[in-house]
Parts: C-alpha cells; sequence; structure tokens
C-alpha cells in the first residue's frame, strides 16, 4: 500500500469525499471484506458493496484476495494509500472579492504550494514503488515586521541571500532542485485553538 496517494482529479475526488466512503477508506487501511464493514458499520452489505464498487472503479481501493465461502465468493478489499492529498486546485475558484493586488499575490503563492503539493505527493509516491527515498528539506521560521514596508525590505534581503547560496551550490549537471520561499500572515492564536479543536 502506498503512503499516499494524489487525488487531482475532480470526479476520482468526489467519488472518496462522502461521509461514508471517507469512513470505508479509513478502515479499509487494514483489509475486510463488505460483510465486515456492514457488521461494524451497522449498514446493510448492498449499501456497503455499492460503495466498494465506485471506490474500487476509480482505484481508490484494490482487491487483496478472494475468499470461497458457501454458495459465493468472498472479495477482501483495503484502500490504495494510507492517506490521500487532496490537489487545491480541484476545490474550486479562489476567492474574486479581494483587492486586485493581493488577490494577484496570494494567488500566485496558492498556485506554487498547489504545484509543491501534487509534485511532491507524485514523486514521493514513485519512490516508494521504487523503494527509494525522496530526499527533500524544508526551512521554516517566523518573522514579525514592525511596519508594512518592511516585508518588501526583507523580501529583497531574503532573495539576494537566496542568490549568493544557489550561485555557491549550483552545478550545471547537477540534479536540479526547486526552492521555494513564501510568506504569509501568521494565524491568531485564537484560529489556531479552532483549527486544533476540529482536528480532535
Amino acid at each position: 500500500m502506498a503512503t499516499r496517494r494524489l487525488l487531482d482529479e475532480p470526479e476520482r475526488l468526489r467519488r472518496a469525499l462522502s461521509p461514508v466512503r471517507r469512513r470505508i477508506l479509513a478502515r479499509l487501511r487494514e483489509p475486510a471484506s463488505a460483510a465486515q464493514l456492514a457488521a461494524e458499520f451497522d449498514m446493510p452489505r448492498q449499501r456497503i458493496g455499492y460503495h466498494l464498487r465506485e471506490l474500487e472503479a476509480h482505484g481508490l481501493v484494490e482487491l487483496v484476495e478472494e475468499r470461497r465461502r458457501r454458495g459465493f465468493v468472498e472479495r477482501v478489499l483495503r484502500a490504495g494509500a494510507e492517506a490521500y492529498v487532496v490537489d487545491p486546485d480541484v476545490l474550486g475558484e479562489r476567492r474574486a472579492d479581494v483587492d486586485d493586488l493581493d488577490r494577484h499575490a496570494a494567488e500566485h503563492l496558492l498556485g506554487v504550494t498547489s504545484r509543491t503539493v501534487r509534485d511532491v505527493t507524485r514523486m514521493q509516491t514513485a519512490a516508494e514503488q521504487e523503494g527509494t527515498r525522496l530526499l527533500t528539506f524544508t526551512v521554516e521560521t517566523e518573522v514579525r515586521f514592525a511596519q508594512p514596508g518592511d516585508v518588501h525590505r526583507f523580501t529583497d534581503a531574503l532573495a539576494a541571500a537566496i542568490g549568493e547560496v544557489v550561485a555557491a551550490f549550483d552545478t550545471p549537471d547537477g540534479r536540479p532542485y526547486r526552492v521555494v520561499g513564501t510568506g504569509h500572515p501568521a494565524p491568531r492564536r485564537s484560529d489556531e485553538t479552532e483549527q486544533s479543536g476540529e482536528d480532535t
């Protein structure tokens, strides 16, 4: 089973995100049959079977084995991945009711972030299938700006510093890495508390 899989097709995403199917995918991190799921979820076996067929048709669950029972064959399935990563690009249009300059900057950040999620998820999945390790790095920090204009000066200084480091390490025939530097306002403490509560 892959550690994670990217959901980047709207139809596949729609199939996966109903509450019942999310429960099924979470349960199928460990293999189970329709009969087992029906008993655990207290739902008709036919309804569970319908959801399993839909998930299987879209590559979200996979057959593990078939067991011969009295008069029928019991199919045991499991999720195709331990976790599914949703490509932000398929979640709908961005907000259009913000200032033009801010909207452009924010949308560019979201676009870069979406591409990073998509590319890293695909490469991580490929690396797992090949039995190799995807080498990545992350640098994260927080800075407090006294004035809005400091953001622009900081960005210029950071770009210059990164340019010097890149020049020192860049090799024409080396393995290319994409380095992305972004900044956005940190969530207020109340926002972080609410998000934490939603996850529990």
